[in-house]
């Protein structure tokens, strides 16, 4: 994989996110079956799709790629079938509709809800618990892999290391706690049709259009105020989650496997600023008092398995911030990182 010094475009950026490790084609090689991908219209759904398909055309093997979403945006369906990727509209709320989709080999879930607006916390419930057990039976004889989040644990402190896999989930409310929902949902059908499941627990990946680095940047670059009341954060680019996930279907066991997938690092948000700061030649305005405890992952295990990320933070921070001074696109849509108290459905 060829790293390049900057990203100068939406395509640039498009392609590079899909770029395969090494080891990602060898397992699409040695892979059986097609792919589905439910909830492929994400943030991070896209990429992960044309991910697929590039490292299985370089493995040399055809299978199909198949994404799934309601595809609200019509372009976005285009750009994936340009892609190679064959799409299929469906609301999975809806049975009839579930009904009518091709079984695949593997499944790679990341249909779920996190930023909501208040009042509408039942339908979060709905596609965080309900919709994973309807998938969990239509697809028992497949593998799957079920995109979770570092918010099923408690918070964890800089000098635990972070959660680990071990540990018991705490979440704190609403939305974390109807992601441990959809996982102990998976993990019920998983030993009901021993069907081979991994909770792949994410935090925060990272795309220039999105993401904490973003968040930070843009704040910095703007000479605004930057509330470092959460002042560690760990993050991995999406590229990397996204090859994680895909090797992560060599991983599914009964009962479920859980990984964490994060950066090896944990960062400090003033630390981020500051670099920043000097990159821009702007003054960095910090506001508040960090607490001692935030959403912290330990990604030792994944970092045995898969090796360490290939794009460092340090490269991370020089590509956001050339992307922020050209004006690059952004999806305008916060990490919420410094929320402590669960409450991220907000408008």
């Amino acid at each position: 994989m060829k790293i390049p010094d900057k990203i100068t475009s939406t395509e640039a950026l498009e392609s590079f996110l899909a770029e395969p490790y090494s080891q990602t084609i060898d397992a699409m090689r040695n892979m059986k079956g097609d792919i589905i991908i439910l909830g492929v219209g994400g943030k991070m759904g896209p990429s992960l799709a044309h991910l697929a398909v590039n490292a299985t055309r370089r493995a040399g093997v055809k299978r199909r790629i198949i994404g799934v979403s309601r595809f609200s945006n019509p372009a976005q369906q285009k750009q994936l079938q340009h892609w190679g990727v064959e799409t299929i509209s469906c609301d999975l709320s809806k049975p009839e509709e579930m009904e009518k989709l091709p079984h695949a080999e593997n499944v790679i879930f990341m249909a779920g809800r996190k930023f909501g607006s208040s009042g509408t916390e039942p339908e979060t419930w709905l596609l965080n618990t309900i919709v994973p057990g309807m998938v969990a039976q239509y697809f028992r004889k497949s593998k799957i892999v079920v995109f979770s989040t570092g918010c099923v644990y408690d918070f964890a402190c800089r000098e635990t290391g972070g959660s680990k896999e071990s540990d018991r989930p705490r979440p704190v409310g609403e939305y974390a706690s109807s992601c441990l929902g959809r996982e102990r949902v998976f993990e019920y059908y998983a030993k009901v049709y021993n069907c081979p499941t991994l909770m792949f627990r994410l935090n925060y990946a990272i795309d220039l259009r999105y993401g904490v680095l973003t968040d930070i940047g843009i704040s910095v670059y703007n000479e605004l105020e930057i509330d470092i009341s959460v002042d560690d954060v760990n993050i991995i680019w999406q590229g990397d989650a996204n090859n994680r996930a895909l090797l992560c279907l060599e991983h599914t066991d009964v009962p479920p496997a859980i990984l964490n997938i994060t950066g090896s690092e944990i960062l400090s948000v003033s630390n981020i600023a500051g670099e920043f700061g000097k990159i821009f030649n702007k003054e960095v305005r910090l506001n508040g008092e960090p607490n001692t405890c935030s959403y912290l992952s330990n990604a030792a295990k994944s970092v045995k398995l898969f090796g360490e990320p290939a794009i460092s933070v340090g490269q991370m921070i020089r590509w956001t911030a050339d992307w922020i001074r050209q004006g690059g696109e952004t999806y305008g849509k916060p990490t919420l990182f410094q929320v402590t108290d669960g409450d991220f459905l907000m408008a």
